[in-house]
């Protein structure tokens, strides 16, 4: 027996057209986030992460797309579907609609956080430092889970429950406000549509990525480390404080590069997702 087994069909494609999202998602942006990843883990400018990339030839470009994919078409899924299940019956239950969506938003952005592990694998193959220890995802699952105990899957926990909930909160609400306000005639060209619907997702995951930045700064830089003992959130921020010259505006370094990856993925997870919705509304 599956879980979908216990949802309506309305319930489960919810889940399943969110995972659809994230796996086109990933697939078109994933060589622009491992350029980003370079920049929050090293401090560097832009073109000096492209020209890592670039020096390290294609055949590494996608090493460590596996994680992403995977995490990512699980999160996503379970950001949408969870949202759905819990903000349904709080909604059907007079409680004030912004509050269930709050509260709905959040619970599913705690789900997403027990996938840390897919974030924690991905860092380390990202990472050049590693390039030469590890040959792939399964390398890397092997090493930790023989070498090291099962909580160094969960290095960087902390910033990523942080970043997780109060990010899908500000998304679900501006996204479904936006819809509300922003309106297209029904006989308008598919392509506003399809427009609308992927400025929408753009803007807000744009917003987002912004706001919540430094959390990614924070998760990197501790999971770069591999053993020895976990570093708080207060000893990460310090510790990069001091490595980028005591100046916090380098907490952003990549920010410029990073809103630009999210302005255009949530802008694809958007249409995507909605586009999946309708085809299985008409099945």
């Amino acid at each position: 027996m599956t879980v979908f087994q216990y949802l309506n069909r309305d319930e489960y494609s919810e889940f399943v057209c969110g995972c659809g999202a994230a796996i086109v998602n990933i697939s078109i942006t994933f060589p622009i986030n491992k350029v980003i990843f370079r920049q929050m883990l090293h401090g560097v400018a832009l073109k000096h992460a492209t020209n890592q990339l670039f020096s390290e030839g294609f055949s590494t470009l996608y090493r460590g797309i596996g994680p992403p994919l995977l995490q990512k078409a699980i999160s996503t899924s379970l950001m949408f579907g969870t949202y759905d299940a819990i903000q349904r019956p709080l909604a059907n239950s007079n409680m004030n609609p912004n509050l269930s969506k709050a509260i709905a938003a959040m619970m599913a952005g705690t789900a997403e956080a027990t996938l840390t592990p897919f974030e924690r694998v991905q860092t380390l193959l990202q990472d050049n430092h590693y390039n030469k220890q590890f040959i792939n995802m399964r390398h890397v699952i092997k090493v930790i889970a023989t070498e090291y105990s099962a909580t160094e899957f969960y290095r960087g926990f902390i910033p990523v429950l942080l970043r997780n909930g109060p990010s899908n909160v500000s998304f679900f609400i501006f996204r479904e406000t936006a819809s509300t306000y922003v309106i297209i005639p029904p006989n308008t060209w598919f392509g506003f549509k399809i427009f609308k619907e992927f400025f929408i997702g753009a803007s807000i995951g744009a917003l987002n990525s912004t706001l919540f930045y430094p959390c990614n700064v924070l998760k990197v830089h501790m999971q770069s480390s591999l053993g020895g003992p976990f570093k708080s959130v207060k000893r990460a921020a310090i510790e990069i404080y001091k490595e980028r010259g005591h100046r916090i505006s380098y907490f952003y370094r990549g920010v410029h590069m990073n809103c630009t990856r999210s302005f255009v993925s949530w802008g694809i997870v958007n249409v995507a997702y909605e586009n999946l919705r309708l085809v299985i509304k008409s099945n």
